[in-house]
C-alpha cells in the first residue's frame, strides 16, 4: 500500500468521522466518538478526554485503556472518582508541570515519546498508576480542543501508540499529531455547537417555565394545571407509541416528536397570561372582587328587618311574620346553595330563583325601594353549570385564541412546526363542536387529540380548583367516558388510555390517595375491551 493510498484513506475516514460528530446530539455518545476517533486512527492503547470548565478546572470525562479494558465515564456508565484538575496552583501561579494544563496554558500540542524520559513536566501519578497497574505509559500525545473561535473548551490526551504491523509501542509520528489536531478542531466545534443548541434548548424551555409560572402564580387554584397537562399529555402519547393493537398501532412517536409535543404541551394555555384573575378564580357564581352573595345576605337582613317593622305596627301577626322571616330565611339558604354552583340547575331551580327575586323587595336608608336581585345577578345564580357566565365563558374561551395568535407569530424551526396545531387544539371536540375552530377529529393529529384529552382529565383529578372538589378516578373516568359516547374526545385515545392504564400511572404521581379508588373499567361508559392481539406493555 503507497503512501498516497495511506493518506487517502486516513482523509476518507476523517470526513466519516467529522460527518458522524457533526450528526451526533448525545453529548455523552459525542465524546465518547471523538476519544474513540482518536484511538483508532493513531492506534493508540487509551486515551483521556477532558472538558474545560467555567470555574477554570480540566474536568475527566472519560479514560479508556484497551489492554487493560479500563473504560469509565462516558456512556460507561461508571463515573470518574478523580477530581477535576485546576489550572492553577494555589499561590495564583499557571499549573505548567501536568501536561494537559501545559497544553491549555500555552495554547500548544505536546508530543512526548517516552513519559519516563521527559523533563519538565511531572508524571509521578503517571508512574503511581502503572506501578500498581502493571503497566508502562510511554509515548504522549496531548492536543487542546479548540473551537470555531479559538477557544480551548477541552483537552485530548492519548497514551501509547503502536506500530500496526508489529504492535510495539512507539511515539506519535508527525502524521498521526495532524491528524488528531484537525480532528480534534472538528470535534471541539461539533461539541460547542452542540452545547450551544441544548443551552439554547434550556433557554426556550426556562423561558416556557416563566411565562407557566406567570399564569401560575396570577391564580393559585390552577398553580400546576400547566405542567400537570404536558406530563399526562406525554404518558397518553407514549402509550400510544408503544400499543401493539388497535386502528392507532402504526403510530410512532421519536425523540425529536416527544420534544415537539412536550413544548407544545407547555405552552397550551399561555394564552391565559391576559386572562383576568376574578374569572379565573371565581369560585363561586355571584363573586367579582369579592362574593356579592353577602350583598344578598344584607339585603335579607334589611327585608328581616321590614318584617319586624311591619310586626311593631301590628300590620302582620306574629304568626305571619314568624311564617314570612322563615320563607325568607328558606329563600336565602337556597340562593346560596345555588351561588356555590357545584351541581347542575335543574327548571325547577331556575325558576324559583326568578320568583324570589320577584317576590320580595328592599328599602334603602332614603326609603327608596328596589327588586331583591338584579338582572344580572339573576343571570349569575341561574347558571346551569359551574360558576361561570356566558360573558365569562367567552373571557375564557378567548385565552385559546390568544395562545394560537402568540404562537403563530413565532418563527418555529421546522422540526417544531407543529406547536401551534397541537397546543392550538386541546378544546376542539371529534364532532366538530368544539373551539376555537371546530374542528372534526378527522382534521386533527394525534398529538393534538391526546392533548384534549389530558386537558380534560387534569381538570376533572384536579383538587386546586375554587369551583369544585377533585373527583375519584372512577368518577373522572366515568365523565370521560360519557365525553367519548358524545363525541367529544377520541374514542381510540380512549381506548388506549384505559388498556394501557394511563390514568393510573398519573394517578400515583399526580393524585391523592383519597382520590384514588377501585376502578371496574367494564362500568365505565363506552369501555370497549382490547383486541384479541393486544397485548399490554405495561406490568
Amino acid at each position: 500500500m503507497t503512501q498516497d493510498t495511506i493518506s487517502k484513506a486516513l482523509m476518507q475516514q476523517l470526513l466519516k468521522i467529522g460527518t458522524s460528530l457533526s450528526s451526533e446530539k448525545d453529548i455523552d455518545q459525542l465524546l465518547e466518538n471523538i476519544l474513540q476517533a482518536a484511538i483508532e486512527i493513531t492506534h493508540a492503547d487509551g486515551g483521556t478526554l477532558y472538558r474545560l470548565t467555567e470555574d477554570e478546572h480540566l474536568k475527566f470525562e472519560i479514560m479508556h485503556t484497551k489492554s487493560k479494558g479500563v473504560h469509565i465515564g462516558g456512556k460507561s456508565g461508571k463515573p470518574i472518582m478523580i477530581p477535576p484538575m485546576s489550572l492553577y496552583q494555589d499561590n495564583g501561579e499557571q499549573e505548567l508541570s501536568r501536561v494537559v494544563c501545559f497544553a491549555v496554558h500555552k495554547d500548544q500540542t505536546v508530543n512526548i515519546p517516552d513519559a519516563y524520559n521527559a523533563e519538565g513536566f511531572d508524571f509521578s501519578g503517571t508512574h503511581k498508576f502503572d506501578a500498581a497497574n502493571n503497566y508502562r505509559s510511554v509515548s504522549f500525545l496531548t492536543v487542546p480542543m479548540k473551537n470555531h473561535q479559538s477557544e480551548i473548551i477541552g483537552v485530548l490526551q492519548l497514551l501509547n501508540a503502536s506500530d500496526p504491523v508489529t504492535g510495539e509501542i512507539i511515539p506519535f509520528s508527525k502524521d498521526s499529531q495532524e491528524i488528531v489536531e484537525a480532528l480534534s478542531s472538528q470535534a471541539a466545534v461539533a461539541l460547542t455547537n452542540r452545547m450551544l443548541i441544548l443551552h439554547l434548548e434550556e433557554l426556550f424551555e426556562s423561558f416556557i417555565g416563566l411565562i407557566n409560572h406567570a399564569i401560575d402564580d396570577k391564580s393559585p387554584y390552577t398553580g400546576g394545571h400547566c405542567n400537570r397537562v404536558p406530563d399526562l399529555t406525554m404518558m397518553l402519547a407514549d402509550a400510544v407509541n408503544r400499543c401493539n393493537a388497535g386502528p392507532l398501532k402504526e403510530f410512532t412517536l421519536n425523540d425529536g416528536d416527544r420534544q415537539e409535543l412536550k413544548i407544545a404541551g407547555l405552552l397550551h394555555d399561555c394564552g391565559k397570561i391576559t386572562t383576568p384573575v376574578h374569572v379565573v378564580d371565581k369560585s363561586t357564581k355571584l363573586e367579582k372582587i369579592f362574593d356579592r352573595i353577602n350583598v344578598v345576605e344584607i339585603r335579607t337582613e334589611v327585608v328581616l328587618r321590614d318584617i319586624q317593622l311591619a310586626l311593631a305596627k301590628n300590620s302582620i301577626t306574629q304568626a305571619e311574620a314568624d311564617e314570612q322571616r322563615q320563607q325568607l330565611l328558606d329563600d336565602y339558604n337556597f340562593l346560596s346553595h345555588c351561588n356555590i354552583g357545584g351541581e347542575f340547575m335543574k327548571d325547577p331551580d331556575v325558576q324559583r330563583v326568578h320568583d324570589i327575586a320577584a317576590h320580595y323587595i328592599w328599602q334603602d336608608a332614603s326609603g327608596q325601594e328596589h327588586p331583591f336581585l338584579s338582572e344580572e345577578e339573576i343571570t349569575n345564580l341561574t347558571i346551569r353549570a359551574g360558576t361561570l357566565n356566558n360573558e365569562d365563558r367567552q373571557i375564557i374561551n378567548h385565552h385559546i385564541d390568544l395562545t394560537i395568535s402568540m404562537l403563530e407569530k413565532l418563527p418555529w424551526p421546522k422540526h417544531l412546526r407543529n406547536v401551534t396545531e397541537y397546543a392550538g387544539g386541546h378544546h376542539e371536540k371529534m364532532d366538530g363542536k368544539g373551539y376555537p375552530k371546530g374542528l372534526t377529529r378527522e382534521q386533527m393529529s394525534v398529538p393534538a387529540r391526546c392533548m384534549g384529552i389530558a386537558d380534560i382529565f387534569e381538570a376533572l383529578t384536579a383538587k386546586d380548583r375554587p369551583y369544585k372538589k377533585a373527583k375519584t378516578l372512577s368518577e373522572s373516568l366515568e365523565i370521560l367516558g360519557k365525553m367519548k359516547l358524545g363525541q367529544h374526545v377520541d374514542p381510540d385515545l380512549f381506548d388506549i388510555f384505559i388498556w394501557e392504564k394511563v390514568y393510573e400511572e398519573y394517578a400515583v404521581k399526580f393524585l391523592d390517595e383519597s382520590q384514588i379508588d377501585v376502578v371496574d373499567v367494564n362500568k365505565i361508559p363506552g369501555y370497549n375491551p382490547p383486541p384479541a392481539d393486544y397485548r399490554q406493555t405495561r406490568a
